[in-house]
């Protein structure tokens, strides 16, 4: 085979290796529901049959390759450059990077603009009502808290810290976590002492007439009353939509 025929060759190969890893990564991540932080629940579907697509197609070009390669006149001892490529789809393969958290969150203007000229009917019966920290925050924004008045919710999120503030916080996608916007409610009352950054608190309370500006994009951050907070693990679905 010519010098010409072994780079198609070892190009091929390098991009049904890459092909595989891909189809492979997307297989493991929503095979095992990790998929969760970067795309929304619904897609969980489509992503095993991407992959399960992917890892068929590159396992017949692989083949192809192979029964078609000279022995004899492959090029030993040396790194083609083509073959780095390889190395950041295997570090995804085998380290699934965590969700967004507060870092993120920090950076991003409040996804509360869309929420504007929205309408409010009452809150279900009983107390406390469990609502979305998106619910709670375009209540208490736009409905200017009157929809939440004399009821006691529950919220949860992780904590962003921003000076002596303590905002409770989730990521809002559309379709993937490249679109994820924080929604930020800051925490009055009885807030645990020294809460640290990402940790994911289940807070109770009450309507606060209260706003902070965010830091980033000046959009009304309202808060809530605490009457009881505890630490609970990030949930397996850790943003809202």
């Amino acid at each position: 085979m010519t010098k010409e025929g072994n780079a198609i060759s070892g190009r091929a190969g390098v991009q049904s290796v890459a092909l595989l890893l891909i189809g492979g990564a997307l297989v493991r991540t929503a095979w095992t529901g990790t998929y969760v932080r970067y795309v929304k629940p619904g897609l969980h579907w489509p992503l095993l049959v991407a992959g399960a697509v992917l890892v068929a197609v590159a396992a017949v070009n692989l083949v192809r390759v192979f029964r078609g390669a000279p022995g004899e006149e492959h090029h030993h001892g040396r790194l083609e450059p083509a073959w780095l490529i390889v190395a950041p789809v295997l570090a995804l393969l085998l380290v699934a990077p965590p969700a967004l958290g507060s870092y993120a969150a920090s950076h991003g203007g409040t996804a509360l603009g869309s929420a504007a000229g929205s309408d409010f009917p009452p809150l279900p019966a009983g107390d406390p009502v469990r609502v979305s920290l998106l619910e709670y925050a375009s209540r208490a924004v736009f409905d200017r808290g009157r929809s939440l008045e004399g009821r006691t919710v529950t919220l949860s999120g992780f904590i962003v810290v921003s000076g002596d503030a303590r905002y409770l916080t989730r990521m809002i996608i559309t379709c993937c976590a490249a679109d994820a916007r924080p929604v930020k409610v800051g925490l009055a009352g009885a807030v645990p002492p020294g809460v640290a950054a990402d940790t994911w608190l289940e807070v109770t309370g009450t309507y606060a007439d209260r706003t902070d500006p965010d830091p980033v994009d000046g959009q009304p951050i309202p808060y809530v009353t605490v009457t009881a907070a505890h630490p609970i693990p990030a949930p397996k679905q850790p943003y809202e939509s």
